[in-house]
């Protein structure tokens, strides 16, 4: 690494980034590595960095202060110990007379030309983005856990919900415009699919893996345990007279355990035949999914990728007007999954982008919500906005059949 003073604006912003701190890039597009060093406390009272910073700056002159002693001990490993260097001539050494004093080592008066290396303590490298798996494996049982009792929510409403001969469906705008369709629903969780698999792929070439799914699993989880409430506080009748809901089974609980399993199977989905149960309306699963999916690979991508968010939107919109197209859901329950899911996941980021937000005050008040602390624990030690930072696949790693060859060494005699 080039000396910091010595870095060009490029350096700068590629420095910023590595750290999560990309709010300041268009700030510092000219700064160069001698003004970094330069900036003190008082440069971020006044603008533009006031209108910038939301912590005064304390948190970006924290790391430059690191890195400055970063730099310094780099500088002493190099063998600038001390900021001197012993001279090796001895023409410049007189003895004055003491020619009969004894030399030690070749130099008079004892003095050693071995330089003295003084060991400084490594500093702690500074991580603003840790992977902290066990939190994320922590998040992915949350989420496993929501989904199982959204089955099992599922199975109780279904034996709430109205027989289509005793209530009729309730009115829709949508449906009084839109003739049913009867394979739209097919394609509804055919581009769920395929967004799906779209960002587990995106998510398998990113850097901050643990953060990112943790943030999935913790967002997902929150929706679906919502959507349990929701079913279950309001049982709506069926859309349409298509549906075929399966029979209830009146307190069969070893029929209704079969059946719970047999969903979680197939994933919740109607081409697998997996969900043939009816109630859970208020709000829609899909439309969380294929709003979800595509606000994360949207916001854990590159800007200039506009083609690839274009077509992921494109998937994402027909697959929820497909929803509405086959008349498996009201209208509200569409609205209501998108705003809840898109709200969800703007306050989520929101927090975690911000450290001011992630301090419990009487000024923030987010921190009044019920899932605050578990969001402190996950976020605590992430500092700043997560880069969309890319890295290759460790593709040798899965070439676990293919065993090394050695050659053996011959002596010629």
């Amino acid at each position: 690494m080039n000396q910091v003073m010595y870095w060009s604006p490029r350096e700068v912003a590629s420095w910023l980034m590595e750290r999560g701190l990309q709010e300041y890039s268009e700030t510092f597009k000219s700064l160069t590595g001698q003004g970094l060093l330069m900036l003190k406390e008082d440069d971020f009272k006044k603008p533009p960095l006031s209108l910038v910073s939301s912590d005064n700056g304390h948190h970006l002159l924290e790391m430059i202060e690191t890195l400055k002693i970063e730099h310094h001990i780099e500088e002493h490993k190099n063998g600038h110990a001390n900021g001197h260097l012993c001279s090796n001539n001895a023409n410049s050494i007189r003895d004055y007379g003491f020619a009969s004093k004894s030399k030690k080592n070749g130099i008079p008066n004892g003095f050693s030309k071995e330089m003295i290396q003084i060991h400084l303590p490594e500093p702690e490298r500074y991580q603003p983005f840790p992977d902290e798996w066990n939190k994320t494996f922590f998040a992915f049982l949350y989420a496993l856990s929501c989904f199982i009792f959204t089955t099992v929510m599922i199975s109780v409403v279904h034996e709430r919900v109205p027989s289509k001969t005793e209530e009729a469906p309730l009115p829709d705008v949508f449906f009084d415009h839109f003739n049913r369709v009867e394979w739209a629903f097919s394609i509804c969780e055919i581009n769920g699919l395929i967004l799906v698999a779209v960002w587990l792929l995106q998510w398998l070439f990113l850097k901050y893996k643990s953060i990112i799914s943790r943030r999935f699993f913790c967002i997902v989880g929150t929706l679906y345990l919502y959507r349990c409430i929701t079913m279950y506080v309001t049982t709506l009748p069926v859309p349409g007279m298509h549906f075929n809901c399966s029979p209830k089974l009146f307190g069969d609980w070893e029929a209704q355990f079969r059946r719970i399993l047999k969903m979680i199977a197939g994933g919740g989905l109607s081409i697998t035949g997996s969900h043939t149960m009816c109630g859970d309306y208020l709000y829609s699963g899909h439309t969380v999914m294929l709003t979800l999916t595509y606000m994360f690979i949207k916001e854990y991508s590159s800007p200039r990728l506009w083609l690839y968010h274009w077509i992921c939107w494109f998937l994402s919109c027909v697959g929820i007007f497909c929803i509405l197209l086959a008349h498996d859901h009201y209208t509200v329950d569409v609205v209501v999954a998108y705003y809840i899911t898109s709200r969800s996941f703007w306050w989520y980021h929101t927090m975690a982008n911000q450290q001011v937000l992630k301090e419990t005050t009487p000024a923030n008040l987010l921190s009044r919500v019920w899932w605050y602390k578990p969001f402190q624990y996950f976020e605590r030690n992430v500092q700043g906005v997560v880069p969309y930072t890319v890295q290759s696949i460790p593709w040798h790693l899965l070439h676990f059949g293919k065993q090394t060859k050695y050659s053996r060494l011959v002596n010629e005699l």
